[in-house]
């Protein structure tokens, strides 16, 4: 994929750090990288072309989005990447007009006057860095929540791991990184002021360490009471200023204060973090408050407008109990946060919502996914009517060669995402076909069908093959017509076919209804077992009986799966939600007029309309 990524740098923030460490990762991928920004030299190996961004006069707005559509088209550039307000403004009209998708991260919450909410300059897909500024721009921005994605900043935790450890372990430290400049210099000058002269007096062999920013930008009070610290304590006053070597700070730093990645970074070493942010204290990081802590950007974000006053002997008195027992990070909660915030998942997650970004533009309008079970030979005692016979599923077939549809499969559709087939070749009328458990009519009568009319689909198979009937409806009532499914040699012969083959469970449970460590098993077992079993990559996955929540969903995507479909439950369009794909049931008495609306550009909405879904 060709990436324009657009930014302010006119110091190195955050922001700045996170757009260059994504552009190294995509770069690193394989993927082509250039980066437009006020500096004209950044820490990366991409491509970067200096341009004003930051600078706001409409005369040189102007020339900004000239630029910028000018290297969108020399370089045939996929998807531009903005990473602050002023970089989406002139990021929105230099795509307008052009195939290409806009996608916007949001590091912090947004000012809220009219033009906010009233003047989108965002574009195709929003990605916000944690939950709450994600509610934020849901419910004060009134952002559509279909564009939200939250992903936060990925951090590159190789680099911290090859940090040596300091060698004199009788010195103890304790550091604040972050900013000198705004609200994170007031802070600095408070600790300054309420919290480290305590400290320092009770504890003869602490050093403090005041890293990442200019000293001419700490406050005038943080400044006398800087420089009241350093007559009364000396060389135990460490003013380190801006420095590229974090990692090796941290190395030999027992206690962090900060917020954002610095928090993310110190936890990824071992190092406990006291999460002191612009907008809250979120407390000292453990196992236990690490959710809401991480929720808040550690301490930077608030989901309300507002900021929550900051008691700094409550501060005070976490860093002394810290000094009580000092200890490392919990192991389980450093490998949580190495996970959570790994800069490579990071990246492919990113790519996942340019991909999005990317079809939502290119393909507007609903896609028909169409939900079959069994095709029997004559109509079935079923009091659940998930069949549709071998004849009307011809009639199915047929209707759809005349409607000039062209079926595809999920694999099909990725392709087309990911830039490795030209959006060019997506067909105009595209429809994808599903087919629920795997059941013999399914050899005996589908596939034949199917191949004289030159389609794939989609079976969703059990990840045991020892299941060899549908059980779970014969044991929820005994009058249910007992139907075999398929073995694997007959589910092999789908792969041979070029069908793709999805995943239903291990043993088609109601996920909802089980522990969330059965249901994650359940899951991941399947997906790895039919890998194994068909030798095919396993990209999508469909919930038993439609039955989902949110956490079962983040299972799903934790699994690995790219695409899940759900029954009459999902979004307007397909990339409304990856995770919840609405899927239209089909039935055995389907006619000419019912299948038309099925496959209409319009049934969705008709759908939620009339069921209110």
């Amino acid at each position: 994929m060709r990436i324009l990524h657009v930014l302010s740098a006119n110091f190195f923030a955050g922001s700045v750090a996170y757009a260059v460490a994504l552009a190294e990762a995509h770069r690193h991928q394989g993927h082509q990288v250039w980066l437009a920004s006020d500096a004209a030299n950044l820490p990366t190996a991409a491509t970067v072309v200096q341009l004003p961004i930051s600078q706001r006069k409409y005369r040189q707005r102007w020339h900004n989005i000239q630029a910028l559509r000018q290297l969108i088209k020399t370089h045939a550039i996929d998807v531009v990447h903005a990473h602050s307000r002023a970089a989406s403004w002139v990021s929105y009209f230099a795509v307008c007009g052009l195939p290409v998708p806009l996608v916007s991260t949001v590091h912090g919450r947004q000012h809220l006057h009219t033009s906010t909410s009233l003047f989108d300059v965002y574009g195709d897909k929003v990605i916000a860095i944690c939950e709450n500024l994600a509610e934020h721009l849901r419910t004060e921005v009134k952002m559509t929540p279909s564009k939200l994605a939250v992903v936060p900043n990925g951090i590159a935790f190789a680099a911290l791991g090859a940090q040596p450890q300091e060698e004199a372990a009788e010195v103890s430290r304790l550091a604040f990184i972050g900013r000198f400049n705004g609200p994170k210099g007031e802070q600095a000058a408070a600790l300054c002021v309420h919290v480290f002269p305590p400290l320092l007096r009770e504890h003869t062999d602490l050093r403090v360490a005041l890293i990442g920013g200019e000293l001419d930008y700490l406050p005038a009070a943080g400044k006398a009471a800087l420089g009241a610290l350093q007559t009364e304590f000396g060389e135990r006053i460490e003013v380190v200023g801006f420095t590229d070597d974090v990692p090796g700070w941290l190395a030999k730093t027992d206690l962090v204060i900060g917020a954002g990645r610095v928090v993310m970074e110190a936890l990824g070493a071992g190092r406990a973090a006291l999460a002191l942010g612009e907008a809250c204290y979120a407390g000292r990081v453990t196992e236990a408050n690490y959710a809401a802590a991480a929720a808040s950007n550690f301490g930077d974000i608030l989901a309300q407008q507002g900021t929550q006053a900051i008691d700094w002997q409550v501060i005070l008195q976490d860093a002394r109990e810290f000094w009580q027992q000092p200890s490392r990070v919990a192991p389980a909660l450093q490998q949580r946060v190495r996970a959570d915030y790994d800069l490579p998942t990071i990246a492919a997650r990113i790519l996942g919502v340019y991909e999005s970004a990317r079809m939502k533009k290119a393909v507007p309008s609903f896609i028909p996914v169409l939900m079959y079970h069994k095709i029997p030979d004559a109509p079935l005692a079923s009091k659940h009517q998930i069949f549709v016979t071998k004849e009307n599923f011809a009639k199915h077939l047929a209707y759809f060669q005349r409607q000039k549809f062209t079926p595809i499969t999920f694999r099909d559709y990725q392709e087309f995402a990911s830039g490795r087939r030209s959006l060019a070749e997506f067909p105009r009328r595209p429809i994808i076909l599903t087919f629920d458990d795997g059941y013999v009519d399914n050899y005996t009568n589908l596939l034949p069908l199917m191949q004289q009319a030159g389609y794939r689909g989609i079976l969703y198979l059990l990840g045991d093959f020892g299941v060899r009937y549908n059980y779970w409806d014969v044991e929820a009532d005994p009058t249910e017509p007992r139907a075999d499914i398929m073995d694997a040699a007959q589910k092999q012969a789908f792969v041979a076919a070029g069908w793709e083959i999805g995943a239903h469970t291990m043993h088609h449970p109601k996920l909802p209804e089980l522990s969330p460590m059965e249901s994650a098993a359940e899951i991941q077992q399947s997906k790895t077992a039919l890998e194994q079993a068909l030798g095919t990559e396993i990209i999508s996955f469909a919930y038993p009986y439609g039955a989902l929540t949110e956490p079962i969903k983040a299972q799903v995507e934790q699994a690995g799966f790219s695409y899940a479909v759900a029954t009459d439950t999902g979004g307007m369009h397909l990339e409304d939600d990856r995770m919840q794909i609405f899927r239209v049931n089909m039935f055995p008495h389907e006619t000419t007029s019912s299948l038309f609306k099925k496959t209409a550009p319009w049934y969705r909405r008709y759908y939620r309309w009339k069921r209110g879904k």
